[in-house]
């Protein structure tokens, strides 16, 4: 799910050049942007412990926050497309 909205690393592979740049941004603009909102607003302003919100603050302990915002949105995406296949409600932990 994550692929399909352009929320991973574009992949670079050629003979003895292999990296990984920044996200491919392909798919839909408008729920890619919703969905890197609803990762920041988790992040700045959700005050209520969550393990989403642990996971992506130690991405971004690791490395920037931009790309913790990246990592959350796409793990949203995953989340949401899985209860949407189910017909679940989200459950915060």
């Amino acid at each position: 799910m994550g692929a399909y909205l352009g929320l991973v690393p574009r992949r670079y592979q050629s003979g003895e050049i292999d990296y990984s740049g920044s996200i491919s941004k392909c798919g839909d603009k408008r729920v890619r942007t919703l969905l890197y909102e609803a990762a920041n607003v988790m992040l700045t302003r959700w005050k209520q412990p969550l393990k989403l919100k642990d996971w992506a603050l130690a991405i971004a302990r690791r490395s920037t926050m931009r790309k913790a915002r990246v990592a959350l949105a796409r793990r949203l995406a995953i989340i949401m497309h899985a209860m949407l296949r189910n017909g679940t409600t989200f459950k915060p932990a």
